[in-house]
């Protein structure tokens, strides 16, 4: 039987918070674009070919224990929590499910053997999406930043049905509690079928 690694939260009311900057007003109704992408568990999955509702949190970067964060990491608005974003998915997995979701993922820039990481010391059930070419990010103009030499997506998370962006959470902040809002905000928008 596998422990789960718990993940306590910093002090959020320590740490910027992100302000709508508008970067994601394009996505609502938008087809997602058609790019294959590595995932941690081995696949390669094209968001706009899935079928049902998937929900796709994207995220900056983790961290891994020993390794410091870029410079000023902290005080970028929006760049710390990953972990716990990640965690708090992993521990609402099931009530996902339950309310309709058919395939969930996280999503960053980084290279799928960092990310695999990650999943496995987190115990994801889920798999991690590598956009690390930006393609997907170019394609659909996904709100990103510069730091470390490194570009990184802004924390979003996206509804997507049958291949067509449904919802739009932006900005998350505090990345712990967008699994909470994602789960509250599938509760009153049931997926529509034919």
């Amino acid at each position: 039987m596998s422990v789960k690694t718990s993940v306590d939260a910093p002090d959020w009311s320590a740490i910027p918070a992100p302000t709508d900057d508008g970067a994601t007003g394009h996505l609502p109704r938008a087809q997602v674009a058609a790019v294959p992408l590595k995932t941690t568990d081995g696949r390669t999955v094209d968001l706009a070919a899935l079928k049902g509702r998937t929900v796709v949190y994207a995220y900056p970067r983790t961290g891994q224990p020993g390794v410091d964060n870029p410079p000023g990491w902290d005080m970028i608005p929006g760049a710390r929590g990953c972990t716990p974003q990640s965690c708090a998915f992993r521990d609402h997995f099931d009530e996902l499910k339950r309310l309709g979701v058919c395939q969930l993922f996280g999503l960053s820039t980084q290279p799928t053997a960092y990310q695999r990481e990650a999943a496995e010391r987190l115990h994801l059930p889920f798999a991690i999406l590598s956009d690390e070419a930006l393609a997907l990010t170019r394609a659909m103009n996904l709100p990103v930043f510069v730091t470390g030499g490194m570009t990184l997506l802004k924390r979003f998370t996206l509804v997507i049905d049958d291949g067509v962006v449904t919802h739009v959470f932006y900005p998350v902040f505090p990345p712990d509690r967008s699994a909470a809002e994602v789960m509250a905000w599938l509760g009153h928008n049931p997926r529509k079928t034919a």
